[in-house]
């Protein structure tokens, strides 16, 4: 079977690495403030969290640590404001525009509609859009050309962490569950049902993926972002169907997810999404096989360093397998359970995605 890439939709845009992000950004004026005893520099970065908080150990949380990176090394003082729920979004926008930030950050896909009200109605502000591209009239454009849209193919990611599910499952069940059915959580589960589908197709295996449709577009959603019993209920009701990996899509629902499979006594394994989450929750490390990446920390710091050195620049960033803003986190303590050959067709796999020679299918792949 042939398979071909879909370039994804801003093309040439995406083409610096998250690595390279960091290393390439404009540096700070050297009279910034901070320890160099010069003046300081007259920036006010911000930024308004979803419903999930900072402390989701997720994207907000990536958002916000990118974010003081970059006002640390500006030598400012940068503004957050948590939402608790949605409606809280415009008040919020417009709390920050009143305190006289300079550039605003929205973290997340349900933020879209307000920081588009917000940006029109200031248009000598700068706004950094993490997760949505902000074309509300899906015309292929950003609907303000003073926003700046960071969004992650993490279907390519999730398409390698689906591979390696179906490689170590041993039940030949996997399922995933997510918050709501948006295009930034969907994403993550269409791209690890592909990852299977390819693992059955190379191998002649049925293993068979619970809680996401490819077909229907449809799956197992909670309803929201909060780790509650909702949340735990969904999981419950794939672990009854004899999975054995579990892929929470959606901030801190996987603490739901982590509370089922404990209680479950069985030998599940836990896949974070956004972050490490090895790292950012360690209560959960002994499950989880590994994490699917996105560099939003990275693409929030060189945003805001750019933009407080005067050079902002509205164009997309999309992040890919190429350009490492998505990727695939280690296996951590289950370096010993992936076969060797497994993980070297994981690199294999990467590369073709890269070269082309593979189609992971999504709604940034066009």
């Amino acid at each position: 079977m042939t398979f071909t890439f879909k370039k994804a939709a801003f093309g040439g845009l995406a083409t610096i690495g998250a690595v390279a992000l960091m290393a390439g950004c404009a540096s700070a004026p050297e009279e910034s403030g901070g320890d160099s005893g010069g003046e300081a520099l007259d920036y006010l970065p911000c930024m308004v969290s979803d419903a999930g908080g900072f402390d989701d150990k997720s994207f907000n949380q990536l958002g916000a640590e990118g974010l003081d990176r970059a006002a640390d090394e500006l030598g400012v003082e940068a503004k957050k404001v948590e939402s608790q729920a949605e409606t809280d979004y415009a008040s919020n926008l417009q709390s920050l525009v009143d305190q006289g930030c300079d550039t605003i950050v929205t973290v997340g896909f349900l933020l879209a509609p307000a920081a588009l009200e917000s940006a029109t109605a200031n248009p000598d502000l700068e706004y950094v859009s993490i997760d949505d591209t902000v074309d509300q009239d899906f015309n292929g454009e950003t609907d303000a050309p003073n926003i700046k849209p960071i969004i992650f193919d993490t279907a390519q990611a999730a398409f390698l962490v689906g591979y390696l599910s179906a490689g170590v499952s041993e039940t030949g069940s996997v399922g995933t569950y997510g918050g709501l059915n948006i295009p930034t959580v969907s994403i993550f589960m269409d791209g690890f049902a592909q990852g299977v589908d390819y693992y059955n197709e190379e191998n002649g295996t049925d293993v068979k993926v619970l809680g996401w449709d490819r077909e229907a577009q449809d799956g197992s959603f909670t309803g929201g972002f909060e780790a509650n019993d909702t949340a735990r209920q969904v999981a419950q009701g794939l672990i009854d169907q004899n999975i054995d990996i579990l892929l929470p899509v959606g901030g801190p629902i996987y603490q739901s997810g982590a509370a089922a499979i404990r209680d479950s006594g069985r030998d599940i394994k836990l896949i974070g999404v956004d972050a490490d989450v090895y790292e950012t929750d360690p209560s959960v490390g002994d499950l989880l096989l590994t994490s699917i990446l996105k560099g939003i920390d990275v693409g929030v710091e060189d945003a805001i360093v750019s933009a407080g050195n005067g050079e902002f620049d509205p164009s997309p960033f999309v992040g890919t397998l190429e350009n490492e803003g998505v990727g695939v986190a280690p296996f951590h303590d289950f370096e010993d359970a992936v076969p060797a050959d497994l993980s070297s067709k994981l690199d294999e796999l990467k590369q073709m995605i890269i070269d082309g020679d593979i189609t992971v299918e999504s709604y940034l792949a066009q």
